[in-house]
């Protein structure tokens, strides 16, 4: 399977900017006759040689790599600002399960210009990398039953780039922000005046929208499928509680598709239990706020 992450350029150049201290216009539109860019690694400006560099990023423990294209596509802009040429060859797929001492992309191309871009592009990789790899941990625990998601706890201004990760890791994307999906939880019911109200305020409002409404008890769960709602928000219940509030919903869904899902308090080890109760998914900020996986960039040994 192939995996295209979200346009990013900006995000990209952002990022090369903060660590080069210049703007991320400089990356994006270089101007002819201005300073070199890469005379802002002060370091590598006054040490490094005009020599060619040649070897590739690689992992320094095992789990699922991302981040190869974001990686490739960073050092095109840093290459195309620099008036230099960096080439990036991927060793192995996007999503690949690999161990520890994996190289997973090469790079040529001028020492000090591979090196303005190293940390940059080696942050996104091990961001990445760290949510795929929690993101297929936790599908493959769970298996075809229950389908595991993500939610809105990112990183400010890495959101598509971090759930384009859990899809690469194989576990699924919940909706993408506030204008995708209406999502009503419990400070919308309160202004609302009750959960049945809510869902038809939804409805009415945005009859092209899949519509979740979240619920604290079994009552109230009963109360969001009877009201038309496409899924509804189990929130905080143990597994027991889990169990007869997506019977209710089954129930006064009338025949009607409506999905159940679990969130609040979801942790791997309750994964087993989860899958019994018979609810369709799961919703947790482990998967995008995952411990990134540690990758280095090595000179190829001559």
């Amino acid at each position: 399977m192939s995996f295209s992450p979200p346009p990013s350029d900006v995000l990209l150049a952002t990022a090369l900017a903060e660590d080069l201290g210049v703007t991320a216009e400089a990356i994006l539109t270089p101007r002819a006759g201005a300073r070199s860019l890469l005379d802002a690694d002060v370091t590598s400006s006054a040490t490094v040689p005009d020599a060619g560099f040649s070897g590739a990023i690689v992992a320094r423990e095992a789990g699922v790599v991302c981040g190869l294209p974001v990686a490739a596509r960073l050092f095109e802009l840093l290459a195309d600002a620099a008036g230099v040429e960096i080439e990036c060859f991927p060793v192995v797929a996007e999503g690949a399960d690999v161990e520890a001492g994996a190289a997973v992309l090469e790079i040529d191309g001028p020492a000090r210009a591979v090196l303005a871009g190293e940390r940059t592009a080696l942050n996104f990789v091990m961001v990445l990398s760290g949510i795929a790899t929690e993101a297929r941990g936790w599908q493959r625990a769970a298996g075809s039953a229950l389908a595991v998601c993500d939610t809105r706890k990112t990183v400010p201004g890495l959101r598509a780039l971090s759930k384009y990760a859990v899809r690469v890791g194989g576990a699924f994307n919940h909706r993408a922000g506030l204008y995708d999906m209406v999502l009503i939880k419990d400070n919308h019911v309160a202004h609302a005046g009750g959960v049945r109200a809510a869902v038809l305020a939804a409805k009415r409002a945005h009859p092209d929208l899949l519509i979740e409404c979240e619920a604290d008890t079994i009552a109230q769960a009963a109360e969001a499928a009877a009201a038309g709602a496409d899924y509804v928000l189990l929130d905080n219940m143990d597994d027991a509680t889990l169990r007869e509030a997506v019977s209710a919903v089954h129930d006064e869904a009338g025949g009607r598709t409506c999905l159940t899902e679990a969130s609040g308090g979801i942790t791997f080890e309750r994964i087993p239990g989860l899958v019994i109760t018979g609810v369709d998914r799961v919703s947790t900020s482990a998967l995008t706020l995952a411990r990134p996986l540690d990758f280095g960039l090595d000179a190829r040994e001559v």
